[in-house]
This record gives C-alpha cells, structure tokens and sequence, in this order.
C-alpha cells in the first residue's frame, strides 16, 4: 500500500514565514534520496535550495514555480514505500482505496518534519499551519519582471482557474479524480477551506456537483499599451528590505554627519601592499581598508556597535563586530556578515568580503549569513556616488557609506595640489549615539583613511 508523505515548506532562519517557490529539481515519478536536493525557493533572506528527509518516489508537485506559500504548507508528495504500492496494484486493489488513517498519517508529516541539512540555523521543528490556513489556495503563479497584470472579466464560458492555482486535495482524492478523468480545478471543495474530498469529485463525475467559483481572474500581458505601465509584484528580498527599512526610518531618530578626506596615502599604502605575498589571490579594495578602520575605530568609540533594546529597556553593547557589507544583487540588496570583522587582519578581511560579495551577487548567500550584524558599510562610492543618507539596519545603531573617490583639488602645505578626495556619510540612532560620539567614530574613521599609520595609535 503506499505510504504516502507530504514535505513541507520549512522555515530556514529564524522569523521568515513565507517563500517563494523557484525551481523544481525533481518532477513526478522521479526516486529521490534522503537529503537530496528537491526544490530552490527564495525567502525574504535569500535564495536557498532545500533538501528532502526521506527516499522514495515523487508523486505530485503541489505548488507551482512562481507561487508564494506560507512556511509548513506542503509542496511535494513523496511515496516512501513505492514498492509495497506497487504489489497492491499487481494484486488487483485500487490504489483509490487508500485508507484515511494513511492518509492521516501523511498529513502529520510536516509536524514531524526535523530541520534538514542546509537549512540554516534554525534548531526548532518545523511547524505546519492550522488547518484552514493550510486549505486556503496558494496565490496565483507571478508573472516575470517584464509582465503586467491587467484585470478585465472574462465570459461565464471562458471562466477557468488562474495560471498556477493548485487545487487543494489528498493524494487518493487526485488519483481518483485522475482515474475518473476530472480537472481538479473545475471543481469546488465542500471540505474546510475549500478542501477538494471524495464526494466532491464523484459528484462531479455525475455531473451534479458545483462548479469551482469562477470570478474575474486576471489576465495578463507582456505590456499595457492602453496605460504604458508595467506592473511588478512586490515581494522577495524587495519586500523585506522596504520593511525593514521602513521600520527602521520610523523607529530610530537618525542622524547624518559628512566628512570628506584626502585618501591619497590610503590609496598608496593599497598599491604598495597589493604585491605583498600575504594578498595574493585576495582583492584589496578601499572598501576592504574602510572595514579595517571601522573595526579599529569602534574600539575607542564602543556605542556605534551597540544596539537599543526596547523590549528589555536596555542598550546592548558588543564586545564583537559582526560587520555587514551591503551587496546590490538581481534579487535586490542583501547585506551578509563578516563575523568577528574586528579580529581578523588586513588579509583575512579581504579574503572574507570578496567572497561574501561573490556569493551575494550569485543570489546564493545563506540566510544565516545575514543575521545578527552590528555595524554595516555600504560602497555607493562604486557607482560613482559622491555620499548619501543611509538607513540604519534594524538591530544596528550605526550604517558608513563611503562615497567615490576622486581627483580634486585639495590643498596640502599651503599648497594647491590634486589629491584624492572621498566623502564619508555616517548615519547613526541618536537613542544610544550622541553627536559627540557619533563625531569622534566618524572623524576617528577619515583619520585612519587619511593617515593609515595612524592606526598604530589606537
């Protein structure tokens, strides 16, 4: 008899409680192994591929790629004993008899369900939803980047399911329906929910059961000639970043100081030691000599890497900096974390931000990477940006931007020469910063970028 087990959708860091669903690596009827990799989704974290905790045969792909589901949904049905399916068929019983204690037991596999290799580092067990959010439809598959979504009611006879709907119903229920030659999508569910149940689908093989409801579906398009607009879900890591930094505008009191710096010995000592044994194979960047200072500068100014706790009416400090370096990638920013920045030297310090800012611009960075920062730099300087106003990330007290570095005129001995010159921002929650040290961090930074032999003071 099959044994069937539903894999559902865990949660792979701490919070997140949805995802979207990418890629699938498997389809219908192919044996998978434990562990092994099924499906890639993106959370509002990060792109992550999950693997499986059982071997058998896949049966069914309950979700579409494209499709936003709740964290505990299921999203794939697995046969685990596809062999002892295989003798009740041979021996003539229908496999639509399946009883509702196997099924029963299926439907309590999410509770069971233990975090799987690679899912990060969550440690609790993975929780499915109450059962009538578990019945509620997924969303309709979205549309890619380039498309819109136009609304227009279409004729009762031309009424169907959206693209991508998933009608909600056990594994026997489907192979019924299948063997009975009935589109699940037709049909309505009189179960909680709107749970697809045995009854519904010999009613519609009758002919006497309700039509699934058929309102105004979207219809859409490549473009809109009539508006010349096109429309784009919001949602992913673009989602999460605006509400997060929504959050954080609202919440910390922010404050910006600029300070700008001739970096020409900077921008020497970085030529000197490129052809040093100890940075082969690793890129030293004036981003990378930027963390360094920020790491040494913390130490005489504590609060910048400091966190207010409002649960607790606490602030934080850190004896640690866990440093974020913000990444623009196609999925939109991310900001993984070097941890322990302020132990690590020059080198290791490039090493680790070139491969972290590699991986973010693969869309591969793990969700764990992202957690727990204290202090973040972000390099508009790359795009050719003078400074900004950055926001502060939640959990942090303080975010640098450095800005592009240039050929100005700058005056050195009383003399006019051209030198290169960056532009710091430092936007800081004026909560557990005050100007005073804000001041102090931010010209202790520009000193360091200015003179790096400085650094032998601190």
């Amino acid at each position: 008899m099959p044994d069937y087990k539903h894999f559902p959708l865990a949660d792979t860091a701490e919070g997140l409680t949805e995802a979207e669903i990418i890629d699938w690596k498997v389809k219908p009827g192919d044996e998978v192994t434990v562990n092994q990799i099924v499906v890639e989704v993106e959370t509002a974290k990060a792109a992550v591929e999950l693997p499986i905790p059982w071997a058998g045969v896949v049966t069914e792909l309950l979700v579409e790629p494209g499709q936003t589901v709740e964290v505990g949904t299921p999203i794939l049905t697995v046969d685990v004993d596809p062999q002892g399916a295989a003798a009740v068929n041979g021996s003539g019983a229908a496999a639509s008899a399946v009883s509702a204690e196997t099924t029963e037991t299926a439907e309590a596999d999410a509770d069971e369900m233990k975090p799987l290799v690679g899912y990060g580092s969550k440690t609790t067990v993975a929780k499915r939803r109450a059962r009538k959010s578990q019945a509620t439809p997924a969303a309709p598959a979205p549309e890619p980047v380039q498309a819109v979504t136009v609304v227009a009611p279409r004729p009762a006879s031309e009424q169907a399911a959206p693209a991508g709907y998933v009608p909600l119903a056990k594994p026997p229920v489907r192979k019924l329906a299948k063997e009975l030659g009935i589109d699940l999508r037709t049909v309505a569910g009189s179960a909680e929910g709107g749970v697809i149940t045995r009854e519904d689908v010999r009613r519609a093989a009758d002919g006497t059961a309700e039509t699934a409801s058929a309102a105004p579906q979207p219809v859409t398009a490549e473009y809109d000639p009539a508006t010349r607009e096109r429309r784009v879900p919001i949602r992913g890591v673009r989602k999460a970043t605006a509400n997060a930094m929504v959050g954080s505008a609202f919440t910390a009191p922010h404050v910006t100081e600029f300070l700008t710096i001739d970096v020409t010995p900077m921008m020497e000592l970085r030529q000197k030691l490129k052809g040093a044994p100890q940075f082969s194979g690793v890129k030293l960047t004036p981003l990378v000599i930027a963390a360094k200072a920020v790491c040494l500068a913390a130490r005489r100014t504590p609060d910048v890497n400091a966190v207010w706790d409002e649960s607790s009416g606490e602030i934080v400090y850190k004896d640690y900096v866990h440093l974020g370096i913000a990444a623009a990638t196609p999925r939109g920013l991310v900001v993984p974390k070097v941890r322990d920045a302020d132990r690590k030297s020059l080198a290791e310090l490039a090493g680790d931000i070139g491969e972290l800012t590699a991986v973010a611009r693969d869309g591969k960075t793990p969700p764990e990477a992202m957690l727990n920062g204290t202090f973040t730099i972000t390099n508009v300087g790359v795009f050719g940006v003078d400074t900004g106003t950055p926001i502060i990330n939640p959990g942090e007290s303080a975010i640098l931007a450095l800005g592009a570095i240039r050929d100005m005129p700058w005056v050195v001995d009383g003399e006019l020469a051209v030198r290169k010159v960056m532009q710091l921002s430092l936007s800081f929650d004026h909560r557990v910063i005050d100007g005073q040290q804000g001041s102090q961090f931010l010209a202790d930074v520009g000193a360091l970028l200015a003179d790096p032999a400085v650094a032998i003071t601190y």
